[in-house]
């Protein structure tokens, strides 16, 4: 698998003041939008009404946007917390699937295939589950040829790692036929910076995330090192 290259040290103090320079016009954008909605400015027609929830919706994308940005930054300077001790990676993955979101337009089943008991490692249940749901998320939105996204937990005998291969039948049927782990391509259009946020949470806990063979984009893998 291609290394990726060293991050310049420059890149979290300039994502920590992107963060520091939106929140201040965010706020009074934001201020304005409910001053209106509440009608302070005076009586609102059904158009205008419309038109402000549609600009307090958006709104808010950006505020989540903002969110992961700053988020970044601390993973990236190495100043985020984390409340470690020992967390069953299957629970995390069950939970991440529970919350994932629905899709607008079709629906994706998640089928989860882990084995049974604990697999532990040292981390911090929230944030796991948040990176494997960011993941769920991007690669259910993905599937073209199928409605059924599976997680298959593939493990030799004991104290080999974990891996977990995401994907439709067609990609996990790659993931037997190639030992190939490609980079995974975490700067994809339409999921803002959740899945360069999932890689480096997963990296935090001793994981590695790769892309599927031949270049499929709706499919991954996920390798962790469990305690005994």
């Amino acid at each position: 698998m291609t290394e990726a290259p060293a991050v310049d040290p420059r890149w979290a103090k300039l994502l920590s003041l992107t963060v520091h320079e939106f929140r201040t016009p965010m706020t009074v954008v934001s201020g304005y939008i409910r001053m209106l909605l509440q009608e302070y400015a005076g009586p609102l027609t059904d158009r205008q009404r419309k038109m402000l929830e549609e600009a307090e919706k958006s709104y808010g994308r950006l505020t989540v946007l903002v969110s992961e940005i700053s988020e970044l930054s601390n993973l990236e300077s190495g100043t985020l917390t984390f409340n470690k001790h020992r967390t069953d990676l299957r629970a995390a993955v069950r939970q991440a699937a529970e919350q994932a979101p629905p899709l607008a337009d079709r629906e994706i089943a998640i089928d989860l295939q882990l084995g049974d008991g604990a697999a532990e490692v040292h981390g911090d249940p929230i944030r796991l589950a948040k990176a494997f749901t960011s993941i769920l998320a991007a690669l259910r939105r993905e599937l073209v040829a199928s409605d059924r996204l599976i997680v298959r937990e593939v493990q030799g005998p004991s104290r080999a790692p974990l891996e977990l291969r995401i994907g439709d039948d067609e990609v996990l049927a790659a993931f037997d036929a190639d030992p190939d782990r490609p980079t995974f391509d975490e700067w994809r259009e339409g999921v803002g910076l959740s899945l360069a946020i999932a890689r480096r949470l997963i990296e935090k806990h001793g994981g590695r995330l790769s892309g599927a063979p031949g270049g499929r984009k709706a499919g991954a893998a996920i390798v962790f090192q469990p305690l005994s």
